[in-house]
C-alpha cells in the first residue's frame, strides 16, 4: 500500500456518514491517528472499528467537513474484509483500514491503523498551491481555536487566511469565505 507516506498525510477520514479532515501518522512503519473525545469520529471508530482515508483535493470539503456533517448522499458504501465502510464519492482515491486502540488520553484516543484496502479512482496532478495548504492549515488551527481560544492559534489563523487571499485559487477563495462563516477571523 502506497498512498501514505512518511510523516503527516492529510486526508479526509470517513466513517458510518461521518467525514472529517484529519492527519495520519507514518513514522518508522506504523501509521497512527489521534481522535479527540467527543468526536463523531471517535464514537464511529470505537463502534466500528473502521476508518477510510478519502485523498480529495477540494479545499471546500476540508472545511466543509471541519465543522459541518455532508449529506448522506456525499458517501458510497463499500465493502472491505467483510465490513461495510462508506468512503466519499467525490475521492480521487481511497484507503480502507481497521482500527486498533493504542492509549486512551484524558483528551484523545490515539489509534493504530491497520491497512485492508486501496484504491486510486482517477490519477491527476496537483501542483503544489500555498493557497491549498494555507486553508488546510488555517482550519485545523480554526478547529482547536474553537475548542480553546488561544491568541498564538488566531495569529497562526491570520497568516494562513492571509496567505489563502495571496496565492489561492477560486475555489481555495471560496473555501476562505465558507471558513469565515465558520470562525470570525
Amino acid at each position: 500500500m502506497g498512498l501514505i507516506k512518511d510523516g503527516i498525510t492529510e486526508v479526509i477520514a470517513t466513517t458510518r456518514y461521518n467525514a472529517a479532515p484529519m492527519g495520519i501518522i507514518s513514522r518508522d512503519g506504523r501509521l497512527r491517528m489521534v481522535l479527540f473525545h467527543g468526536s463523531h469520529t471517535e464514537k464511529n471508530v470505537v463502534n466500528e472499528g473502521w476508518i477510510v482515508a478519502n485523498f480529495i483535493f477540494d479545499p471546500v470539503v476540508y472545511v466543509r467537513t471541519a465543522f459541518d456533517d455532508l449529506p448522506e448522499s456525499d458517501f458510497v458504501e463499500t465493502e472491505v474484509d467483510g465490513m461495510t465502510m462508506h468512503r466519499l464519492a467525490g475521492a480521487e482515491a481511497w484507503a480502507a483500514f481497521r482500527t486498533e486502540i493504542q492509549k486512551n488520553t484524558s483528551e484523545a484516543l490515539i489509534i493504530d491503523l491497520v491497512p485492508l484496502h486501496e484504491e486510486i479512482i482517477s490519477l491527476t496532478l496537483h501542483s503544489l498551491n500555498r493557497g491549498f495548504n494555507s486553508i488546510v492549515e488555517a482550519t485545523v488551527h480554526a478547529t482547536r481555536y474553537l475548542r480553546e481560544p488561544d491568541p498564538a492559534l488566531r495569529r497562526l489563523i491570520v497568516h494562513h487566511t492571509g496567505l489563502v487571499r495571496k496565492c489561492g485559487g477560486q475555489r481555495e477563495q471560496e473555501a476562505l469565505e465558507l471558513l469565515e462563516q465558520y470562525i470570525e477571523i
